[in-house]
């Protein structure tokens, strides 16, 4: 189905992002996944060509661009032809907006050039052992010692945990609220800051994920920001375009997916003819396809809000629950018609179907999202009797 979202000088800028990521990232994939994180080059190259943070101003070398398909092309094209281990989207998507959106001028002077240019690398720590989801539940602590926060705890899935030079840590700042949390940006280096183990995961073997522990860590107070007491609230704001980045992620990978699993079964035979013309092959991709295009539509539908500043967590829940729903039933579906080939990892479906698996886990479980939903129409059990 024709996506009508996109003008013309979307698609101009899609070809030469297409062609940067088959050139420059591409080519890295397989020793970035066998070495288990990207080559910090890459953020310097998509720097030097803009691709990074590109809605910051250009007061910080930004491209000052607040359109978001610019970034879902980014993000787009970086699924269909780059590696999907290059978190991209959570440097320029994730976490840099933390400090576009709460950080002072001083703070955004200081540390978006870098971000924007690739040479500082970002990540975000609010997972920890014993609070996922639950974020009331964090138990990392930062205590006011008067020029100072003195920051104690430990997170663990952080992603770009190995590779960051700024992590934007989430910890309990009030002690007897569950709300009472602050962010604080701890710089590599930092006395006290260490990582722990990379973690070894199902898929997207090219993407660090790790432990980090802070010890006793002396974070400047120009190292807050915000309010160190509303964390909570601040996470809130910026959980609509985590989902919506999420979402955009998702349907990049189905249709992807989708299309090579539609070049295999044009081509492989079995019983003397191509695959392709089973009726039950047939009718498999016809639901696929049906389901890529009502996914789709929806997902660009939520971009649209987005940029009109219309889109409400609800929405955005909901789009990041039937998105990676439906990657999961599409890359299942394709391993099934690949057959045999579908399992073997050097067919890239089998990969795509295991990368595919976290998309329902990570920022905010599928269970989560049903639970924003239903509370949205009413169905709230802290309110029913």
């Amino acid at each position: 189905m024709q996506r009508l979202i996109f003008e013309p000088e979307h698609e101009q800028f899609r070809d030469g992002v297409r062609r940067f990521f088959q050139r420059e990232i591409a080519p890295h994939g397989e020793r970035w996944r066998e070495q288990g994180y990207v080559d910090r080059e890459a953020y310097l190259k998509a720097g030097k060509l803009g691709y990074l943070l590109m809605w910051a101003d250009e007061a910080y070398g930004g491209a000052g661009v607040k359109d978001f398909r610019y970034e879902q092309i980014v993000y787009e094209e970086n699924i269909r032809n780059g590696e999907l281990g290059f978190y991209i989207n959570l440097h320029s998507g994730l976490v840099a907006p933390y400090i576009g959106g709460l950080g002072s001028e001083a703070q955004k002077r200081r540390f978006l050039p870098k971000c924007i240019s690739g040479e500082t690398i970002l990540a975000v720590a609010i997972s920890e052992p014993g609070a996922g989801s639950d974020i009331g539940g964090i138990r990392s602590h930062a205590e006011d010692k008067g020029d100072h926060w003195l920051l104690n705890g430990s997170k663990t899935y952080i992603s770009n945990g190995q590779l960051a030079d700024l992590v934007i840590v989430v910890a309990r700042t009030v002690p007897d609220k569950r709300s009472g949390l602050g962010l604080f940006i701890v710089e590599a280096g930092m006395p006290g800051f260490e990582r722990g183990r990379r973690l070894k995961k199902m898929g997207m073997s090219a993407q660090d994920t790790s432990e980090l522990f802070f010890h006793d860590v002396k974070v400047p107070k120009d190292n807050v920001l915000g309010d160190p007491t509303q964390a909570f609230a601040y996470l809130a704001r910026f959980l609509s375009c985590e989902r919506l980045i999420a979402s955009v992620g998702s349907m990049a990978a189905a249709q992807t997916a989708f299309d090579l699993t539609l070049d295999y079964v044009r081509e492989r035979r079995a019983f003397g003819r191509p695959i392709g013309a089973f009726q039950n092959t047939r009718f498999v991709m016809a639901d696929l396809r049906t389901q890529l295009d009502v996914a789709q539509t929806f997902i660009d539908q939520c971009v649209l809000l987005y940029n009109a500043d219309r889109l409400t967590a609800e929405v955005a829940a909901e789009a990041k629950l039937f998105s990676s729903e439906v990657e999961g039933r599409v890359t299942d579906a394709c391993v099934q018609l690949h057959g045999g080939a579908g399992y073997m990892e050097e067919y890239r479906i089998s990969r795509m179907f295991t990368d595919a698996r976290v998309t329902r886990i990570f920022a905010g479980s599928s269970e989560i999202m049903k639970e924003i939903i239903s509370r949205s129409i009413g169905l709230d059990d802290r309110k029913m009797n």
